[in-house]
């Protein structure tokens, strides 16, 4: 049985919190930019400007998340030597 007490605590502290991704803000902005309705052929292309740059942002994000693993391992390798 859980202890509802501390259950309690941590949602109201916040501390069982997780903020959102990086991924889920990414995705958000993207279904938020397509459900966009533009009126001027400038309004168009700035949306698909903007759709282009969320693309860019994803693609350098999930870079730098496989050198974050890279780089985690590395460190866990060095930690295991060091022993």
């Amino acid at each position: 049985m859980s202890d509802c007490g501390s259950m309690t605590r941590r949602f109201l502290f916040g501390e069982g919190h997780n903020p959102p991704s990086v991924r889920s803000y990414i995705q958000s902005l993207t279904e938020t930019l397509r459900t966009l309705s533009p009126k001027t052929q400038t309004e168009r292309r700035r949306i698909e400007i903007a759709l282009e740059h969320v693309r860019e942002i994803k693609r350098h994000t999930r870079k730098l998340e496989e050198r974050v693993v890279m780089l985690e391992e590395k460190l866990q390798v060095l930690e295991e030597a060091k022993k």
